[in-house]
């Protein structure tokens, strides 16, 4: 892939200071389970990292060799927690536990098929809770405006405000890197869920 003009985003870094900020989700999901993927592996989280980042430019990671991935997820301040519905992986969230009790939410998203069902705000809120957990000081996470459009509402609504705002430039490979295009052609819409609505 190669790179086409620099494109000007916006990042938004989100902070809680407390456990008592959080404004849970109410939505009742059948089937969700979560859980801890505590075993290290680079094939795994490759899989997650590409499946749920492809439609927001999440490319950075696709390059890392294997002990790269490995070296990262293999510490103890890392933590990757996986969502499921009826047993299919929906999405995952990464936690890290920083200095002076910070934990950072670093990554977060559903696969395509789960978009649009209740879990954003379900997941965001079991996220919230596990960081805290570890968490003494605050919970923080970014996000930019090349992230799906209700993902900064969803990190709003759970209670976190925003403590800085800045500007960058950056230059993005000539398309996504993604194994779908359908999905993002059709309005980042699953086509699977499109073609259960026609019938």
């Amino acid at each position: 892939m190669t790179d086409k003009p620099e494109t000007r985003i916006t990042v938004y870094h989100l902070e809680m200071r407390s456990p008592d900020h959080l404004q849970p989700s109410t939505s009742a999901v059948s089937g969700f389970e979560l859980r801890r993927a505590a075993i290290p592996s680079p094939a795994f989280s490759r899989f997650l990292y590409a499946g749920v980042g492809a439609g927001w430019n999440w490319y950075e990671r696709l390059n890392w060799r294997y002990d790269q991935w490995l070296a990262y997820l293999d510490r103890p301040e890392l933590e990757t927690w996986v969502s499921y519905r009826h047993g299919t992986p929906a999405g995952y969230f990464e936690l890290e536990r920083q200095d002076e009790g910070d934990v950072e939410i670093v990554y977060f998203g559903l696969l395509p098929e789960f978009i649009g069902q209740g879990l954003g705000g379900l997941l965001l809120t079991e996220a919230v809770k596990r960081a805290w957990a570890h968490a003494s000081s605050r919970v923080w996470l970014h996000t930019c405006t090349l992230d799906h459009p209700y993902a900064l509402r969803n990190y709003l609504a759970r209670g976190f405000r925003i403590f800085h705002e800045e500007q960058q430039t950056v230059s993005l490979p000539d398309r996504r890197p993604d194994a779908w295009p359908e999905f993002w052609s059709n309005n980042g819409k699953s086509p699977l869920l499109s073609a259960r609505e026609e019938r």
